[in-house]
């Protein structure tokens, strides 16, 4: 068994869940019983759990609870329409029970919801947690420091002090299996894009379907029911920019609903047409169905595993609820209903075999099909609307990661935080999914790309999940190698969907591989620009010798400077140096960077130091932010920044250790600073800024042109500060003093931003495809995503853009 090396949280949830809903610790065993506050908190997280599984059935469980909808009719196309018989049928019923319980239940509710990161689930969160304990990373821009988040720790256990494992430092050292490794991540990824373009398609298709079924319903043309399909998939992507949280209501009142349907309906098939139907949870009736079936039985397994499809929901949503919330839910309530629906669709079709292209719907009694319908038809659409909400997430991730290219991010709700919308992603699942629709139209060949995606997925999540047990785990590899007995369930599944790509089969790999493409284009290009400014900084001892003054004229105000190096000075600066006589007072050199962690604190976000000495007035910002992160523009950046800065100059006066190196290398310590807790300087809003003393000093044509600007964008317009030094308090260092006050004069006189407007190309020596992909490729995907200076939210009024060629 591989209970000893997991973190089950069955009663009590995981500690380093984020959402936060723990339940008291178990009682010591002398105490008879709980005390009082003991057991009001045990009651309170109680019925937030019960909430929250509540609330899961509207966004985890939508696509899992419709696919009773179309799995019958995949199973018994193609070869095994030869076979249908009752013996067979019942069969096909004990493959789908065992399926059901051995993956989502015995897999998932078991093991797989154990291994997040603080409270994430996915194919990402996994990744991020390997990078963290393992150097996976192909980026190298990891730091000390990043440790030292709250959040970068995996739960109660620390690692250990033993040297590390040989397959670890195996994998560490060859980049090549780290760069495979990347690959089978963004190949995950993509297979979950593929399911927010496959998804609408075939659930929205199966549940309108019920309107031309012979015999019930209106009987209308397959035109007519493409058609109507077509509308209500235009009209699910139009409404995507609202967001989820205005619907959510009714979301999970329509699955509860759906669910009671089908679980009412099942029970009605099994006592009215063949009770016997619950003989066939026997696992005797798979091996009759294979002896009876041979090789068509094992090509309808592509069509069985369309009975889990959705399953990964539960991991990749976890973020948004807890393990222990999602376990109940699925094992009270989605687990049964879908059994009891399967049982009662095979006792139904045991009797009524020519039934089966239309099975759900001819089961249904006839005094409630058109309630039913009208149901099926709102879960599908509910099932449709959380696969596309986990699309953009996905794709969220990815950019954090550096493997998709910058797309503008809408947060859709303000209480609701992992909701967003990506306009861009869901124009182009609209076309995509109605492309299927149109082109295919028909479920089952379309089922049979959903069936390649969804167990893809499921056997990328097993792997890492072994990896996941080595590494962040540190338990000893057998236990891995016992995990993977899971590829064996999986890996049948598998071969039997890719049997059928010239079935349909082929979508979900031509869609993965297209995202895929472009996920590692973009990646690579990025590594390869990273690297060219990480071996191209400048160097310290030629700034050392430029001076004070850098050897050009120091005019006032702040100069923000943009760099992906989270070390050094990027070579931009010396680019600048050598075109212009002159730069700011005051410079700091900003870096944006994504840490591999879910989130990261607003406490922890800024990591302040200083470049060369005090006289200098040189400061690196690194500005951090977790995958799941959104970074808003809240127009209070730069007073967040000056107040680190100064909270950092106040710090080093008082704490030697942080420039205990600056006599060496210069490059000091850089320390963590939260601005909550800032009284290094006095903050007052300047509720009209035309005319003051901060404008003073700048001339009036700039004055004019931020005036102009201000009166054309009021919906950008920011928080107007100002910061002056305590009149009271302990007595202040004068070279302290004397640096916060010219902080403050460089912040009065004006703050810019520089950027660098880069273009990068492949040497004239490279190969002919990396030509293609840097010089085509990348280029074409600079060109048309969203500008750094816009996702970064810089205000173009105060932009500089220094132009750059790399040449990589």
């Amino acid at each position: 068994m591989l209970f000893p090396f997991t973190k089950f949280d069955l009663l009590f949830p995981s500690s380093s869940s984020s959402s936060g809903w723990l339940l008291p610790k178990r009682m010591e065993p002398e105490s008879g019983t709980l005390n009082s506050r003991n057991r009001l908190q045990f009651y309170l997280n109680l019925s937030r759990n019960l909430l929250l599984a509540y609330q899961s059935f509207g966004v985890v469980f939508g696509d899992l609870s419709t696919s009773p909808l179309y799995v019958y009719r995949s199973v018994f196309s193609g070869n095994l329409s030869d076979y249908q018989t009752p013996d067979v049928i019942f069969g096909a019923f004990s493959l789908i029970f065992w399926t059901l319980t051995l993956v989502p239940l015995l897999k998932y509710v078991l093991f797989v919801l154990s291994a997040d990161d603080n409270g994430e689930g996915g194919t990402i969160a996994l990744y991020s947690l390997l990078c963290r304990h393992a150097k996976f990373s192909l980026l190298p821009n990891q730091q000390a420091a990043d440790e030292e988040l709250s959040s970068y720790k995996y739960g109660p256990s620390q690692p250990s002090s033993h040297s590390p494992s040989p397959l670890k430092r195996f994998l560490e050292k060859h980049k090549k299996l780290r760069t495979a490794l990347l690959i089978v991540v963004l190949l995950g990824a993509s297979m979950v894009i593929g399911y927010g373009v496959i998804t609408p398609a075939i659930s929205v298709m199966s549940a309108v379907s019920g309107l031309q079924v012979q015999g019930v319903g209106l009987e209308l043309t397959h035109g007519a029911v493409l058609l109507l399909a077509c509308v209500i998939l235009i009209g699910l992507f139009a409404l995507q920019h609202t967001g989820t949280q205005r619907v959510a209501f009714f979301f999970a009142p329509i699955v509860i609903l759906w669910l009671i349907s089908i679980c009412g309906i099942g029970l009605y098939n099994i006592i009215n047409w063949n009770p016997k139907v619950v003989y066939a949870l026997s696992p005797h009736y798979i091996i009759k169905f294979f002896r009876e079936t041979g090789r068509a039985g094992w090509l309808s397994l592509g069509g069985v595993l369309l009975s889990i499809t959705g399953t990964e929901a539960m991991f990749a949503d976890l973020g948004h609820f807890t393990a222990f919330s999602i376990r109940l839910a699925f094992a009270i309530a989605v687990y049964p209903c879908l059994v009891i629906q399967y049982m009662g669709q095979a006792a139904y079709l045991s009797k009524n075999i020519t039934s089966i292209p239309d099975s759900f719907y001819k089961s249904i009694p006839e005094p409630v099909f058109w309630p039913v319908f009208v149901i099926a038809t709102l879960a599908s659409i509910v099932g449709s609307q959380a696969i596309i909400s986990a699309t953009f997430s996905v794709v969220k991730q990815c950019h954090a990661l550096g493997c998709f290219p910058r797309v503008k991010i809408v947060h859709t709700s303000k209480h609701m935080f992992g909701q967003i919308y990506i306009p861009e992603i869901n124009w182009i699942l609209m076309v995509l999914t109605l492309l299927i629709a149109v082109g295919f139209q028909d479920t089952t060949l379309i089922g049979h790309a959903y069936g390649l995606a969804c167990m893809t997925v499921m056997f990328i999540t097993t792997f890492l999940m072994a990896l996941v047990i080595t590494f962040v785990w540190q338990k000893n590899i057998i236990y891995a190698v016992i995990f993977l007995v899971f590829w064996l369930i999986e890996g049948s599944y598998l071969s039997a969907a890719i049997m059928k790509v010239h079935q349909g089969g082929w979508v979900s790999l031509l869609l993965a591989f297209v995202f895929m493409v472009l996920m590692y284009v973009w990646h690579y290009g990025t590594r390869k620009k990273y690297n060219h400014d990480l071996h191209n900084k400048v160097s310290l001892k030629w700034l050392l010798g430029l001076g004070p003054s850098l050897g050009i004229v120091r005019v006032p105000g702040i100069g923000l400077i943009y760099s992906e190096l989270a070390t050094g000075v990027p070579p931009i600066f010396s680019h600048f140096l050598t075109n212009l006589p002159a730069f700011h007072n005051v410079l700091v050199f900003v870096c944006v960077k994504h840490v591999p962690v879910p989130f990261v604190l607003p406490e922890e976000r800024f990591l302040i130091g200083r470049i060369c000495p005090r006289s200098y007035r040189m400061y690196r910002c690194i500005v951090r932010y977790g995958y799941k992160d959104i970074q808003r523009d809240d127009g209070n950046f730069e007073n967040q920044l000056i107040q680190s800065i100064a909270e950092f100059i106040q710090m080093e006066a008082v704490e030697p250790q942080l420039s205990s190196s600056e006599n060496t290398s210069f490059d000091g310590r850089m320390a963590v600073i939260s601005t909550r807790s800032n009284a290094t300087l006095i903050v007052s809003e300047q509720l009209d800024y035309v005319g003051s003393a901060i404008q003073s000093s700048k001339s009036l044509m700039l004055q004019r042109l931020r005036s102009e600007y201000d009166d054309e964008n009021p919906q950008i317009r920011r928080r107007q500060v100002r910061f002056q030094l305590p009149s009271s308090g302990p007595v202040m260092d004068g070279a302290v003093r004397d640096e916060l006050l010219q902080l403050i004069q460089a912040k009065e006189a004006g703050v810019a931003y520089i950027m660098g407007h880069s273009y990068v190309k492949a040497r004239r020596s490279s190969s002919y495809l990396k030509k293609l992909v840097i010089d085509i490729g990348y280029s074409f995907l600079r060109k048309n995503c969203r500008g750094p200076a816009v996702a970064l939210h810089i205000p173009h009024i105060s932009l500089i853009e220094v132009g750059m060629i790399y040449y990589v």
